[in-house]
């Protein structure tokens, strides 16, 4: 049986360049998903822009509370991206105090994911938002 997750594309948002390698790489080699990378959230909405995703991990800035640094969750859900806007969305974030998690939740977020975690967290991510998602 194909792995559903194996046609799906995906966005990792992450400025850490050696994670989001790894798990994109790692996605890759074992039919997780097509992950696609970005390293900021210019070049993600970018892609956004040019492409459907079936679903999306992404850092959040927690030392930065303004509104940009949500900007890229409220474009996707305000229907100005190429993606379905309800697709699966989680957040990684450093911490989540209660104005973050209610900032998020109001988003829609799937998922909040706490650093550090271990990669393989990010790959069950990226296969149940491929099941979900439509």
């Amino acid at each position: 049986m194909a792995n559903p997750a194996a046609n799906r594309r995906m966005l990792l948002v992450e400025p850490e360049t050696l994670l989001r390698q790894t798990v994109a790489l790692t996605a890759r080699a074992i039919g997780v998903g097509n992950i696609h990378e970005a390293g900021n959230m210019v070049l993600a909405e970018q892609m956004l822009k040019e492409q459907a995703f079936h679903g999306a991990v992404i850092s959040i800035d927690t030392e930065k509370t303004d509104a940009a640094n949500l900007g890229l969750l409220d474009q996707v859900r305000n229907g100005a991206t190429a993606s379905n806007k309800a697709i699966p969305i989680a957040a990684m974030v450093e911490r989540c105090d209660s104005n973050l998690l209610q900032a998020l939740s109001q988003r829609e977020v799937t998922r909040i994911i706490l650093k550090p975690f271990r990669a393989r967290l990010l790959l069950d991510v990226f296969t149940e938002f491929a099941i979900v998602s439509k």
